[in-house]
C-alpha cells in the first residue's frame, strides 16, 4: 500500500488530535488509521486485515469484539449508566472486587477500583505512605523505583518511573525516590529462553540504597515483575524473591506494577503466582477490562487494610479516590471479561502456547542486526543494533513496513521489537507474525 498523506475519510484533518506518546508531525504527514476489530486482527481505513501482534497496546487479553462484553456493557448502559461511590454504593462494583479477590495471590483480599494504569500506580505509592503513618511510622517518605521501569504517566508513577526519556521534560518531579539498577544484562543472558540464569545479586543493590538512605525511611519498593514498556526486560531466576526477602527484613513494601503482566499475559492471573513471590500490592489495568472501558485496581494485603480500619469507624480512612472508582459500566466489562478467561481457560493457554511461542521469535535468530531476544508467556523483546546516529530508526521502520505492506501491527520501542499477542492466538498465526517479522528484518537491513 502507499503511504497516506491525508486523513481518512471519516475525520476532515488530524490536527485538533494532541495524540499521546506519538511523534505527531510525523504521523500525521503518513497516518496509520484502524476503524474496525474483530478476533486477532484490525482493519485499516483502507479495508485491509491488520494482524494485533500487540493485544491493541498490551491490553485486548480475549481478542476482538467479544460480544458477551458488548452485551454486558449495553446491559449496564441500560440499567444505570453511572452511579457515585463516595458515600454510597451500587452492586455490580461490589460483586467484581469479590470476583478479583478470588484470583489474587492469597493474603491480597481488598482492592481500591481507579480508571488506568497511571492512577493505579499513584494510589498505591498514596496507599503505602498513608500505611506506614497509620501505624505511627511517619519516617518512611522514600519510595524506590528501578531504572527502565515504567509506572504510567502521573507524578507519582513518572518520578519511581525509571525511563529516562519519560522524565526529562518536566524537571523536578516528587522527592524523595531513588531507583534500583535495572536487570537487562545482555552480556551473560543474551537470548535467553525464558527467565535468565544470571543476575539474581542485582537484587542485593536494595541493600545500597538501603545504607544510603536509612531503611527505616523507605516506604516502599515498585518494580513491574517483567518491564515491558521499558524495553522487555526480564527478572533473573530467583531476582523477585530475594527482593521481597529484603524488604521483609526492612520492613519495607514490595509493589508489584501488573499493569502489563495481569490477567494472563504470563500464564497466571497475575505474574506474582507464576513467579512464585507475593508482593504487599499490586496494581492493574488494561486486561481487567479486556481494553473495552477504563478500568484499573489496587490490590492490598490484609495487613494493610487492617491498619486503616482503627478507631471509632465514622470517618474516612483514606482521602483519596476518583469520580469513577468503580464505575458500574467498567464493571459490567470487567465482570463479563473474568468470565471469557475463566470459561477460554485462556490463563492456561497462555502456559501451553508459550513454548511454541518461543522456538517461532528465537527462529528469528542470526538474522541481521538483532542482538539479543528476549520472552516469557506471551510476552517477547527482540532488541537491533542502533543505526549510526539514528537510535530507533530501523525498528521505526520495520514498524511501518509490517503494518503497510504485510499487514502486522507490532510495537516499536526506540531499537526493541515488543511482541504481546491476544491469548487467543492460534500457531498458524504465530507463524505469521514471525514469518513476516524475518521478511522485513531482512528487507530493512
Amino acid at each position: 500500500m502507499n503511504a497516506k498523506s491525508k486523513p481518512s475519510p471519516e475525520v476532515k484533518n488530524l490536527q485538533e488530535f494532541w495524540m499521546p506518546f506519538t511523534a505527531n508531525r510525523q504521523f500525521k504527514q503518513t497516518p496509520r488509521m484502524l476503524t474496525m476489530a474483530k478476533g486477532m486482527y484490525y482493519r485499516s481505513d483502507d479495508g485491509r486485515e491488520v494482524l494485533d501482534g500487540t493485544s491493541g497496546l498490551w491490553c485486548c487479553n480475549a481478542g476482538h469484539g467479544r460480544e458477551s462484553i458488548t452485551a454486558a456493557v449495553k446491559q449496564q448502559l441500560e440499567r444505570m449508566d453511572f452511579a457515585p461511590t463516595f458515600q454510597m454504593g451500587h452492586p455490580i462494583a461490589f460483586r467484581l472486587a469479590e470476583r478479583l479477590c478470588e484470583i489474587t495471590p492469597p493474603g491480597l483480599n481488598h482492592v481500591f477500583f481507579t480508571n488506568s494504569g497511571s492512577e493505579s500506580v499513584d494510589t498505591a505509592l498514596k496507599i503505602a505512605l498513608a500505611y506506614h503513618r497509620a501505624r505511627g511510622d511517619s519516617a518512611r517518605t522514600m519510595l524506590i523505583g528501578r531504572e527502565k521501569g515504567y509506572h504510567g504517566t502521573n507524578f507519582g508513577g513518572m518520578s519511581v518511573g525509571g525511563i529516562a526519556g519519560n522524565r526529562e521534560a518536566f524537571g523536578s518531579l516528587l522527592p524523595a525516590v531513588d531507583h534500583l539498577r535495572h536487570t537487562l544484562d545482555m552480556e551473560r543472558n543474551a537470548f535467553s529462553r525464558g527467565l535468565p540464569e544470571h543476575g539474581v545479586e542485582l537484587a542485593d543493590d536494595l541493600e545500597r540504597l538501603c545504607l544510603l538512605h536509612d531503611p527505616a525511611t523507605i516506604a516502599a519498593v515498585i518494580v513491574e515483575p517483567i518491564a515491558c514498556s521499558g524495553g522487555v526486560v526480564f527478572p533473573a531466576k530467583g531476582y523477585l524473591t530475594r527482593l521481597k526477602e529484603i524488604c521483609d527484613r526492612h520492613g519495607i513494601l514490595l509493589i508489584f506494577d501488573e499493569v502489563i503482566t495481569g490477567f494472563g499475559r504470563v500464564g497466571k492471573a497475575f505474574a506474582a503466582e507464576r513467579l512464585g513471590v507475593t508482593p504487599d500490592i499490586i496494581t492493574s489495568a488494561k486486561g481487567l477490562t479486556n481494553g473495552t472501558v477504563p478500568m484499573g485496581a489496587v490490590f492490598v494485603k490484609d495487613s494493610i487494610h487492617a491498619a486503616f480500619m482503627q478507631g471509632s469507624g465514622q470517618g474516612i480512612e483514606l482521602f483519596h479516590g476518583y469520580t469513577y472508582s468503580g464505575h458500574p459500566v467498567a464493571a459490567a466489562a470487567a465482570l463479563a471479561s473474568l468470565d471469557i478467561y475463566q470459561q477460554e481457560n485462556l490463563f492456561e493457554r497462555t502456559i501451553e502456547i508459550e513454548s511454541y511461542w518461543e522456538d517461532a521469535v528465537h527462529s528469528l535468530k542470526g538474522l541481521p542486526n538483532i542482538i539479543d531476544i528476549r520472552n516469557y508467556g506471551l510476552i517477547a523483546g527482540i532488541e537491533f543494533s542502533s543505526r549510526e546516529g539514528k537510535p530507533g530508526a530501523r525498528v521505526y521502520d520495520i514498524f511501518t513496513r509490517c503494518f503497510h505492506e504485510e499487514g502486522l501491527l507490532i510495537r516499536p520501542s526506540v531499537d526493541i521489537i515488543a511482541l504481546s499477542p491476544p491469548l487467543i492466538i492460534e500457531k498458524a498465526q504465530i507463524d505469521q507474525i514471525f514469518e513476516t517479522l524475518g521478511r522485513v528484518i531482512k528487507a530493512t537491513a
